[in-house]
């Protein structure tokens, strides 16, 4: 273990897109944290990737584990493996920085999040916009009333189609946009509205080659009948925001889930004969969850609240997959991957 005061030790289990292009810049920013090894079945990839980052080249992902100077995991694997190496860095002694989803089963969560809890370690499910100073923000001008009583709440997270062959066309792995994209909208709903969301509906459009889940519409409500529609897919042009609707007005979020560091966010307020917009600072979600991670190993904090909300997170999921009407999605008679 690293020594007081001294830097958290990472190791990197992986050397996906979104590590090389969010976490490890992160990392190399934060003066709490360092890369010391970067792991990958891929020798050559491995070192190319050190070579940008720093750290060790490490062939394969028991050889991590298996380093003195590696305290702390980040995993941004496949989501069908999380479970597996979760489970075998915590056991190892390490805490986990994984990318979500933590997993797509419900019972493996519930099970991860013991283990590290049995073993005193920090296990942290990488929601990263939730970081980002921009929704403390909106909350803060809901509960001053900016908009008058909360009756709603929308979110839409859609992107483009991807190439053919990608890993978010392959459900064995854990792809599809439930999963990978839904999971942005469902747990900004989560993050707004007060209690446990209940499913009152869902429609899954269902690639008819691959199988995966190309897109979707759900609605959930709170007991006291708040309604959150959310829409996402990676069948649509780009989008990423929020609204919340109350008794006097409406606030929307643009870029609500992957604005970039050097963006300034815009919260706008429509009510009825007046609009506002209100420019907020920028901020960089990735490196705040680093000083969140690194801050929480330091001082002990397994961060319970957290992992209670990546839990109803999870179990909302789970919900809405039990619940959902699934339907192929053809278009001119062709499924995404012909």
């Amino acid at each position: 273990m690293a020594a007081t005061g001294s830097p958290l030790r990472f190791g990197i289990m992986g050397c996906a897109d979104i590590a090389l292009r969010r976490m490890l810049p992160a990392l190399a920013a934060e003066e709490s944290a360092v890369v010391t090894a970067i792991a990958s079945r891929d020798p050559g990839k491995a070192e190319a990737v050190t070579k940008r980052f720093g750290g060790e080249p490490v062939h394969g992902y028991d050889a991590l584990l298996d380093r003195d100077d590696v305290d702390a995991v980040y995993l941004p694997l496949p989501a069908v493996l999380h479970a597996e190496w979760i489970a075998r860095a915590l056991r190892a002694g390490k805490h986990v920085l994984a990318e979500k989803p933590l997993t797509t089963d419900l019972d493996q969560a519930r099970e991860l999040f013991a283990l590290a809890r049995r073993q005193g370690l920090v296990l942290y499910e990488n929601f990263m916009f939730l970081r980002h100073s921009q929704h403390a923000a909106v909350a803060r001008m809901v509960a001053d009333g900016a908009i008058g009583e909360l009756r709603g709440f929308a979110a839409t997270f859609t992107i483009p189609p991807k190439p053919a062959g990608d890993i978010r066309y392959q459900p064995e792995v854990g792809g599809g946009a439930l999963d990978d994209i839904g999971v942005y909208p469902v747990r900004a709903a989560l993050h707004h509205l007060p209690g446990e969301l209940s499913v009152t509906g869902a429609v899954l459009r269902v690639d008819p080659v691959g199988g995966a889940v190309l897109s979707g519409s759900v609605l959930l409500h709170t007991a006291e009948g708040v309604p959150a529609q959310l829409r996402f897919g990676m069948e649509h042009a780009y989008q990423s925001s929020y609204e919340l609707v109350g008794s006097t007005g409406r606030l929307l979020l643009d870029r609500a889930f992957t604005p970039p560091p050097s963006l300034a966010p815009v919260v706008r307020i429509d009510r009825q004969d007046h609009r506002e917009e209100i420019t907020l600072p920028a901020d960089d979600q990735f490196r705040n969850v680093v000083v969140l991670f690194t801050g929480a190993v330091a001082t002990g904090d397994l961060l319970p609240e957290i992992s209670a909300g990546s839990l109803r997170q999870a179990e909302t999921v789970a919900r809405i997959k039990e619940y959902a009407v699934r339907r192929p999605a053809v278009a001119v008679g062709k499924g995404v991957n012909e």
